[in-house]
């Protein structure tokens, strides 16, 4: 399902990500979680507090880039969003809002958010089907049907 060229690097950007969700989920909170990489390093991480914090705002990718701090729009032109969920309409708009040009996404089955949008607007889109990613989602989702469509604004 891979749309665009990955490599081992963005599987082990992924299990970034994946640490940063199943610390959320931990939390009692909802495990999606995102790291930034740019040039190749990862820069921050993040995950979904909006539980933790009664925030309408933090889902993995932006608590992500709040955890990275204020950065020139020339970082964010070298920079790889890595998230272990399809990103919804918010964090689409953030990704796009500072232009970065590669989104590499865990999982889009239990969840397919603003992708195609994503690559209208000339996104670089890797979608790498993790399994260990749909598990976590499909059992996080079974657990907590209400806090989850909560989270998608159902």
């Amino acid at each position: 399902m891979t749309t665009a060229a990955s490599g081992p690097t963005d599987s082990a950007h992924l299990d970034l990500a994946i640490a940063a969700a199943r610390r959320g989920r931990a939390e009692g909170g909802i495990p999606i979680g995102a790291a930034l990489i740019v040039d190749g390093e990862p820069l921050a991480t993040g995950y979904n507090r909006r539980v933790q914090d009664g925030s309408p705002i933090h889902h993995g990718e932006t608590n992500c880039l709040e955890n990275a701090g204020r950065l020139p729009a020339s970082t964010y032109a070298r920079a790889t969003m890595v998230t272990t969920l399809s990103p919804c309409d918010m964090c689409t708009g953030a990704i796009l809002l500072y232009k970065i040009p590669r989104v590499v996404i865990g999982e889009n089955r239990t969840f397919y958010g603003n992708e195609d949008y994503l690559r209208e607007r000339g996104v670089e889109v890797v979608v790498l089907d993790s399994e260990e990613c749909v598990a976590m989602m499909t059992e996080f989702i079974a657990a907590e049907p209400a806090l989850w469509n909560e989270d998608i604004g159902v």
